[in-house]
């Protein structure tokens, strides 16, 4: 079994910052991408940033120059930078991870519990 725990979620004012962390355990033989996405009140849940394991990473167009997405391979963890907040990022927010348990073993996904964002004087 593999599981994300994620933390880092909260209320802050517009032009704030939060550190969002996922850190994924259990039988993990390889993972190849990590990712953030959101979902807000009656939208679909939508890709943030992602990167994959060899550094390389890819941004929503509306967090590009304000979020960074940053992975730490030797503990199997993810974070997301957010910087100048506005109130649109408002959303929950859940980490993905696209998992090999075993050198046998196909890729599978998993999810966290998801982390709640708020922005709002």
């Amino acid at each position: 079994q593999v599981q994300l725990v994620e933390a880092g979620g909260g209320s802050v004012q517009p032009g704030g910052s939060l550190r969002l962390s996922c850190a994924a355990s259990g039988s993990i033989f390889s993972i190849n991408t990590m990712g953030w996405y959101h979902q807000a009140p009656g939208k679909q849940r939508e890709l943030v940033a992602g990167i994959n394991s060899g550094g390389n990473t890819a941004y929503a167009d509306s967090v590009k120059g304000r979020f960074t997405i940053l992975r730490d391979n030797a503990k199997n963890t993810v974070y997301l930078q957010m910087n100048s907040l506005k109130p649109e990022d408002t959303a929950v927010y859940f980490c993905n991870a696209v998992v090999q348990r075993s050198r046998y073993s196909g890729y599978s996904e998993y999810w966290g519990q998801g982390t709640r964002v708020t922005v709002s004087s």
